[in-house]
This record gives C-alpha cells, structure tokens and sequence, in this order.
C-alpha cells in the first residue's frame, strides 16, 4: 500500500506520478484545443511533436532517477494526451482528490488506476458534480492551502476557468484545521499571456520561505499582497509577462534544496543558484507549448 504524505510543495519527494507523452496523438484541431497557448502554436504550425515530447518527459524521469524517487507512469492510452497528470487528481496530507476535469478527459483517471489501487479506499475522494478542482490550482503550504480559482459569472463559459468556488468551499469543508486562501485569477480565452490557466502558471512556493511570483496573474491586489505580507518581498522571485508564458513559475521541487527547472529559464535558475538551491535543469520548452510545464506533469503522492 501507498502510504500517502504531502503537506508542502518543497519537502522531500519519496513517490511521484509522471505523466506521459507516449502514443500523444495527432495535432488537435483549433476547437478541441484546451488553451489559448495550445491555440497559437496550432495556428502556428509549432505544435510539439510526441518524439520531442517523449524527450524532455525522459529528462525529468532520470532526474527522480538520481535522487531515487519512485516514479509510477500512466497506462499509455493509444493516440490520447496524458501529459499533465496534475489536472486530474492531487493529494492532500494523507487523502488523493480526484478532480471533476474536463468530461473528454476522464480516461486519464482510469490511466492511473494501477496507482489508485495501492490507497486505502478510505483516503480516495471523489468531490460532488458541481465541485471544479484541478491539482494545478491547489497549492499546500503546511497549514495553508492556496487555491486558484475564477469568481466571474461567465464561468461556465470560461474552459480556461478550472476552479470553482465550490472546489474551494469543498476543500475548506474538507480541511477545517487549515487555512483555505484562495486567489481569483486572470483568464483569457484568446492570449495566453493574460491567461492563468492554474494558480501554478502565476505562483510557486520554492524552499522554506521564497516564491516565484508574477503580479498580474492575480486580479485582486490584495490577492498578490497576500503573498506578499506572508512569504517577505525579499524572498520572492517576480516573473515578467514572457516568463510567465514561458511558465517560469511552472517549476517543481525534488527537496527544500533541489529544484527541476526548464533549461531556458536563464534569470530564474541564476536566481535560485544564489538563493542556494541546486538547479536541476532539463529541456522543457516543447510541452511548455500546451500551457504546462514540470509541476503540471507531476503528481506528488509521497514526501518527507
């Protein structure tokens, strides 16, 4: 059995599921793309292709490799994405959610099911219907839980808007002795520099006390003074629009001290290196392409 532990982003991971970009599928067509990035490079004719992709994937399983990380892999689904194994469940302390996601995606839950199996049924949850929670809006500080999410009345009609308030008024029921905050942030259906597609895509706690931060992804101020008053200016990193379309805030943390990140994030790694921390880098920037990147990948089932 798996005995689940994840309270932080930043602890030592012992488990981990990683998605996979075998068997992708074709291009898809414009209308059942899921994000304006996705869009653009579709329009543009650079959509990642699943050679690529399979490549950098690789990068980042040999990195668990070296710091013996247990890495469990969907079962491959013939011609079908299953890249971003955050969206469809996360854990909290010892309990796996899995997120209500978008209807076409069901098939990635069964994917993992060889995964699932090895949890107490106890610690599975399935929300409700009407709760929207993806992983990469959840965001676990030790008593804190952060969450992204999108208040405007237009919602439903929002596919970039993942989150609900109920997802949220779900996890506080859910959690009572932890501090539930969550961030309304900016969406846009047609630029993927105005859209964050997950609180990840605009904020991510990295060690014990620093952040990766980009202001507008935010559409509160007092949302990103939050952050701010809690974590210290000095101990946050501040994205530009670009790095936040690159996904710079898209990192992910093996340890307090060790941090994956896409080779191309010159600033950021040059940042983190002072901060003391070891950059693992790997090439990224294909699947970045889809509005994701390493954290999306991931679903963290064991640390420290």
């Amino acid at each position: 059995m798996l005995s689940l532990n994840v309270s932080n982003e930043t602890s030592r991971l012992r488990a981990v599921v990683l998605g996979t970009a075998i068997s992708n599928g074709a291009v898809p067509a414009i209308e059942d793309a899921y994000d304006p990035k996705s869009i653009e490079h579709i329009k543009a004719g650079t959509y990642p292709i699943e050679e690529d992709m399979v490549k950098e994937m690789e990068a980042v399983a040999k990195v668990f490799e070296k710091y013996n990380v247990t890495v469990f892999r969907p079962k491959v689904i013939e011609h079908y994405n299953q890249i971003f194994a955050r969206d469809i469940a996360f854990v909290i302390d010892d309990k796996l959610i899995k997120a209500n996601i978008l209807p076409d995606r069901e098939q990635e839950v069964e994917a993992i099911q060889h995964v699932i199996q090895l949890i107490k049924p106890e610690n599975i949850i399935k929300p409700p219907e009407e709760v929207h929670i993806e992983g990469g809006d959840v965001m676990l500080w030790n008593d804190h839980i952060f969450i992204g999410t999108y208040k405007g009345s237009d919602y439903p009609n929002h596919i970039t808007a993942r989150t609900n308030m109920e997802g949220v008024n779900f996890i506080k029921n859910l959690f009572p002795n932890k501090t539930v905050k969550e961030f309304d942030l900016v969406k846009s259906k047609t630029d993927p520099r105005d859209n964050a597609l997950h609180l990840d895509c605009c904020f991510q706690p990295v060690g014990k006390n620093k952040g990766i931060i980009f202001r507008d992804g935010f559409k509160e101020a007092s949302d990103y003074q939050y952050l701010v008053n809690l974590f210290g200016e000095e101990n946050l990193f501040h994205i530009t629009r670009d790095e936040m379309y690159n996904m710079n805030s898209n990192v992910f943390s093996i340890a307090e001290n060790v941090v994956i990140s896409e080779q191309n994030f010159t600033r950021l790694n040059t940042w983190l290196r002072a901060c003391g921390f070891t950059v693992e880098e790997v090439p990224y920037a294909e699947i970045s392409k889809q509005e994701g990147l390493l954290r999306c990948s991931t679903m963290p089932l064991i640390r420290d």
